[in-house]
């Protein structure tokens, strides 16, 4: 696995590459509080037969992160420029892995470019109203809705070291298998001076994106592209009827429910792996 930068619109973006340039790509794209940092188990196993990229977004990770007065954080934004690092890296044709953040920006990446979308893979990424766990988002909208010192707490409270390991371990049987160098991570980038300011930025934006899953499930039932989802079935964020809901507009959907939380590659990556080989195999080959 390579570790690499792209300079997309003057900004440094950080990417992870395996595999052979010739084979079928495969574009990762992370959640949040994350990176590419959660995938790092998962590319080498998916190299000896695809090309791997997994950026991380501006603001993210090892990527650029201006500060809010410098940069207007929207998820537009985000997925104008992971577009634009495909471009550079000339990829006219790739399944998307979306999870959490990453399937907006996935959404709106097949929505510019549908001829470009050769197979759909979302573990524990919304494309319907379905599955949003009310308990998680009704404090989210209403930050959106009312932005101000009434709303912000609940929702900073979600950058805390132990909220963030709370989207680690919720749902998961064996604490044993999720590293503690997961939340410590994601903790320490999210505290890096301005980063709170970005992160405030995109929950305030996250309510745009519903308003695109019309054209999401239109682009799936019109171009009946191939679509996995396998799913932390215990996961209080997005809950298991987001996963069932593909179903309704995506021809022969495959849809498997894991025993699970939000963070599925932490204690279930052989079970995904499993899933993910047997899919692209069988629509990339």
């Amino acid at each position: 696995m390579c570790h690499r930068t792209a300079t997309i619109d003057g900004y440094e973006i950080f990417y992870r590459e395996a595999g052979h340039a010739d084979a079928p790509a495969v574009v990762l794209l992370h959640g949040c509080p994350t990176s590419s940092f959660m995938f790092r188990e998962l590319i080498p196993l998916l190299a000896d037969n695809y090309h791997v990229i997994a950026p991380d977004y501006l603001g993210f990770g090892y990527s650029d992160a201006p500060p809010v007065a410098e940069f207007t954080y929207t998820f537009d934004a985000l997925a104008k420029l992971t577009s634009g690092l495909l471009d550079y890296l000339g990829l006219n044709r790739y399944a998307i892995y979306v999870q959490d953040y990453g399937a907006p920006i996935g959404w709106r990446l097949a929505l510019q470019h549908p001829e470009r979308i050769s197979a759909v893979v979302t573990q524990n990424g919304n494309g319907y109203e379905d599955g949003f766990v009310e308990s998680f988002w009704t404090p989210v909208w209403a930050y959106a809705a009312d932005p101000g010192p009434d709303t912000e707490p609940a929702v900073r409270a979600a950058l805390s070291v132990e909220a963030i390991q709370w989207l680690y371990t919720h749902g998961v049987s064996d604490l044993s298998l999720i590293s503690p160098d997961t939340w410590n991570h994601d903790h320490a980038l999210v505290s890096r001076e301005g980063n709170d300011e970005i992160q405030l930025a995109l929950m305030r934006d996250y309510q745009n994106n519903r308003p695109l899953y019309p054209l999401l499930q239109k682009f799936l039932r019109t171009s009946e592209v191939p679509l996995l989802a396998v799913w932390g079935r215990n996961d209080k964020t997005f809950g298991p009827a987001g996963a069932h809901a593909f179903a309704r507009d995506a021809k022969d959907a495959e849809v498997h429910l894991i025993n699970g939380g939000h963070f599925l590659l932490e204690s279930h990556l052989s079970v995904v792996e499993g899933y993910l080989r047997g899919f692209l195999g069988r629509v990339l080959s």
